[in-house]
């Protein structure tokens, strides 16, 4: 049977052509790489050249067949090219998903006959490695989620693998939601094109019958066993259910089995992983059939109908798959698909501590070197001179370049074991190490350091110091011998003298002592010396490794048997747990909905009323990770806000359940409040009071700062409304509770500009027992998080206070904690602003509130906001310090308006 109605398909192409023809796709990015010239394709697409997003690489053309004509195609490639090379495109207005294409050729351009291997990474992640040796040209396809304002598209070069070549670059935004279900809502993944079919079709489909300009191919190449001829049925349809927004065209031919049980796809696809699986249906036959999906032979769908006139989609990830297969069995009728695309699952690494990127960035500007440090240290590839473990920057090494110092921002590679700064001009004393606690080797050899300093015993996991050919002088200090897991300590031609500390003389440690003046644990082989310097120096080199324990066979005899026992005990203990976990886990929401219902200081809403309150979730006010916020308004008219949160895993469910428990129980004028709450039918929901202001953060430098500046006097009353909202969390609650989160955008203003501080999603309470810290994940904000905090994961009231310091530090400069524009040492707030505040320099004050000012005003909330982002802890002032400083800040600059005659 062949239904292929060619009038009707030549009449909707045409239509749709013309429809479109004048118009320009908006968010389309078409780059012709190594072209230059701007031009408009058949498809009235523009494309322009790409010189303006990128500074690497030669230009060339290529021609070769394609089909019957000849093509010539401008290309880009990158030859002598160890180091990354990418381009940079401006996203930050772009749909929140969106499509890369990148179209690879080679046709033996330079006449070598060797077509190039190398790999390609989007943002942070290695996406495929491109081998033109068998297919050329490649087109390549990504769906990306965009989370951040600019993406990095990067080629990496094999060794021998010839140069990267590039022909074609697209972006196109896809509709919000799509492909949701295999992204789940989180910025760490990405999909990768295996391939997108139009069932039934004998050609590809794009733009402009794809208004987002996804390419569907024509499944001849992929045709099932026992296949039918193609159809092609005119239908209209209701689209708005299928979130991915397929192309009517495509929906409205498909693929249909006849005079068989079954119909199978065989999809090759490259190596074993995880892959998305969308497979599209239209009623567009006179029947309803019903069939089995079954893929790889395992039934994932039993029994699926589809309806005359509807329109649907089956949605599936496998994991760990190495083949593909789909298969639909016949029920009932006949089974059909008009569409299909298979994407492999790809992880985006974790980011990087922006404290340390901001850290390196600084360091590399301060040795006046090119290192091309960009976009993330660690991933897709670690940054040359630097190794990484995971998203953590563990070893640096910078040797023959002129620091003379070790900065201070050294210091906040919290991460680093290993550190390698010989050869760097350093002087003077060691400094500015003492916070790298997870230091195993340090190399400050080939220097001119002349004294040890006092931070070396910090580094309590110290294995390896090489202080050799510098000029140190003296003795060796006693805490050297502290640093407990010390076994190598090379201080070979300096200029110390006298004996070593005993604590240094163990078996386990060797120390390498030749070319200095004097070096043993004898103080009289030093005093000899010092009488008759003819005698030959005194030179310690190795102490011999620990002596050999000798062990009888009854005692290897016990210890094998009993670490038999004792490994039967842990999995038998580790079955019990896991099967007791599973089977609470299945009545753990239900026994949590009813204790919620129990928390009489909170509202319960059922989902019908909040449906209404929101009018069907109609107005939008704010997005954040957790979902999004909507105006609502309650039958007694009061307006609320309504945030709904999109993360159902159990640490989402834990987040609002925290929240929810919090609110329900305390309460504070800068607090915002919990009117109420829905959690039924899968449903987090949180209601709160309605705050007009906005947050501080877009008052500072959003959208609500073109329209109003925020004043100094203002700024203060934020900042000690938010300080009473902490003080009260700190010390008026029992249990005390630690915010987690304290950040611009959790300051809430409300129609008079009073602030109150709001999420609590991360909070922690801390008991009696707790009194000192909470030891805990790592949560919080890039920016704001306390760097202790994040190296020791013990949680105290003093991250509050840290992150308060940044939000201070906000205030003072009007700019956001981490900015990427200006000079490199800019780019952390707290790094830049605080040495000019401590200083009482004020020249980095806002400038829309410079001249407005009383300077003691200034003065004091400055200081206390220095003090606020100490790295060390103990070093912060409580909140009660840090409100009562600001009250004074604050009245002292209400009397200087009072003064001046000026209004507040």
């Amino acid at each position: 049977m062949k239904l292929h109605w060619c009038y009707y398909s030549c009449f909707l192409l045409s239509f749709i052509f013309i429809t479109v023809a004048f118009c320009n796709p908006e968010g389309f990015l078409s780059l012709s790489c190594g072209g230059n010239t701007t031009y408009v394709n058949s498809s009235n697409i523009t494309w322009t050249p790409d010189g303006a997003y990128i500074s690497a690489g030669n230009m060339t053309t290529v021609n070769f067949l394609e089909g019957s004509s000849s093509t010539t195609l401008p290309v880009r490639f990158f030859p002598d090219s160890p180091l990354r090379k990418c381009y940079k495109i401006p996203v930050k207005n772009v749909s929140s998903l969106v499509l890369v294409r990148t179209k690879f050729v080679y046709k033996n351009y330079d006449g070598h006959n060797k077509p190039p291997v190398f790999s390609v990474s989007l943002g942070r992640a290695i996406t495929t490695t491109v081998n033109l040796t068998n297919t050329d040209p490649r087109i390549e396809e990504f769906v990306w989620p965009v989370d951040k304002d600019i993406l990095s598209l990067c080629f990496h070069s094999f060794q021998d693998g010839g140069f990267p070549v590039i022909s074609s670059l697209e972006l196109r935004p896809l509709p919000q939601g799509a492909y949701n279900n295999a992204l789940g809502d989180f910025p760490d993944k990405l999909l990768r094109k295996c391939y997108r079919v139009n069932c039934g079709y004998n050609w590809s489909l794009r733009y402009p019958i794809d208004q987002y300009d996804r390419i569907w191919d024509a499944d001849e190449d992929f045709s099932p066993f026992h296949v039918s001829s193609g159809f092609d049925i005119q239908a209209n349809f209701n689209m708005s259910v299928l979130k991915e927004s397929p192309p009517a065209a495509v929906l409205q031919t498909g693929r249909i089995l006849a005079r068989w049980n079954d119909m199978t796809y065989n999809f090759p696809i490259d190596h074993q992983g995880d892959y998305h699986i969308v497979l599209y249906f239209s009623g567009i036959l006179p029947v309803s059939p019903s069939f089995d999906v079954l893929i790889n032979r395992d039934i994932v769908r039993s029994n699926y109908t589809v309806n005359r006139w509807e329109v649907s989609s089956l949605l599936f990830t496998m994991k760990g798959i190495e083949s593909l297969n789909i298969t639909l069995k016949t029920v009932h009728y006949y089974p059909f698909i008009n569409a299909l695309e298979v994407y492999e699952i790809l992880d985006i690494p974790l980011e990087t501590s922006s404290t340390t990127v901001s850290a390196l960035q600084v360091i590399q500007q301060s040795t006046g070197l090119d290192l091309d440090w960009e976009d993330d240290p660690c991933s897709p590839k670690s940054w040359e001179h630097i190794e990484c473990e995971g998203n953590l920057v563990t070893s640096l090494e910078l040797f023959d370049v002129n620091l003379r110092s070790i900065s201070p921002t050294f210091g906040d590679l919290l991460d680093l074991k290993s550190l390698d700064l010989h050869n760097t001009s350093l002087a003077g004393e060691i400094q500015n190490i003492g916070s790298l606690q997870h230091l195993k080797k340090l190399n400050l050899s080939f220097n001119q350091l002349t004294a040890f300093g006092s931070e070396l015993e910090d580094l309590i996991n110290l294995q390896v110091l090489d202080l050799h050919n510098n000029s140190f002088q003296g003795t060796v200090p006693d805490s050297v011998g502290e640093l407990k897991d010390l076994h190598i300590l090379n201080l070979e031609n300096n200029k110390i003298q006298g004996p070593l500390p005993q604590s240094l003389n163990r078996e386990s440690l060797q120390i390498l002592s030749a070319g200095n003046l004097c070096l043993s644990f004898t103080m009289s082989l030093c005093n000899d010396f010092s009488r008759n310097p003819t005698i030959e120096t005194p030179q310690v080199t190795v102490f011999a490794p620990t002596k050999r324990k000798r062990h009888n066979r009854l005692a290897v005899i016990l210890e094998t048997v009993g670490g038999a026992v004792l490994s039967l005990f842990f999995v038998f203990i580790s079955v019990f747990l896991y099967m007791r976990r599973r089977k609470t886990g299945d009545t753990y929401a239900a026994r949590t909905a009813a204790e919620m219902k129990n928390w009489n200081a909170a509202k319960v809403f059922s989902y019908k009323e909040i449906k209404a309150a929101t009018n069907n979730f109609k107005e939008v006010i704010g997005r954040g990770s957790f979902g999004s916020v909507y105006l609502g308004k309650l039958p007694d008219g009061k307006q609320v806000a309504v945030k709904v949160r999109f993360d159902k895993t159990q640490l989402g469910a834990d987040s609002f359940i925290n929240e929810v428990s919090l609110l329900s129980h305390i309460s504070h004028p800068s607090l915002v409040s919990l009117e109420g709450f829905c959690h039924e039918s899968k449903q987090q929901i949180l209601v709160y009071e309605y705050l007009p202001g906005g947050s501080l953060a877009d008052n500072l430098y959003g959208a609500m700062s073109k329209k109003l500046t925020l004043s100094w006097v203002r700024r203060l009353k934020i900042a000690v409304d938010a300080a009473k909202g902490l003080d009260y969390l700190h010390n008026g609650s029992e249990p005390r509770i630690i915010h987690r989160d304290v950040k611009s955008s959790n300051i809430l203003l409300d129609a008079d500009m009073n602030a109150k501080v709001s999420d609590f999603g991360l909070s922690k309470q801390v008991t009696q027992s707790d009194a000192t810290h909470v030891s805990t994940v790592v949560k919080g904000t890039a920016g704001y998080l306390d760097p202790e905090y994040y190296s020791t994961r013990q949680l105290t009231e003093k991250s509050d206070i840290y992150s308060f310091g940044v939000v201070l530090l906000e205030l003072i400069c009007g700019r956001e904690p981490l900015s990427h524009s200006g000079s490199p040492d800019s780019f952390n707030l707290v790094l830049w602003a605080k040495p000019y505040l401590q200083a009482g320099a004020f020249e980095i004050v806002d400038e829309s509130i410079k001249g407005t000012f009383d300077t003691e005003s200034m003065r004091r909330a400055a200081l206390i906001a220095s003090r606020s982002v100490e790295r060390d802890a103990l070093r912060r002032p409580s909140i009660a310090e840090v409100l009562a400083e600001l009250k004074d800040a604050y009245s002292i600059q209400l009397s200087y308006l009072a003064s001046e005659g000026l209004a507040n």
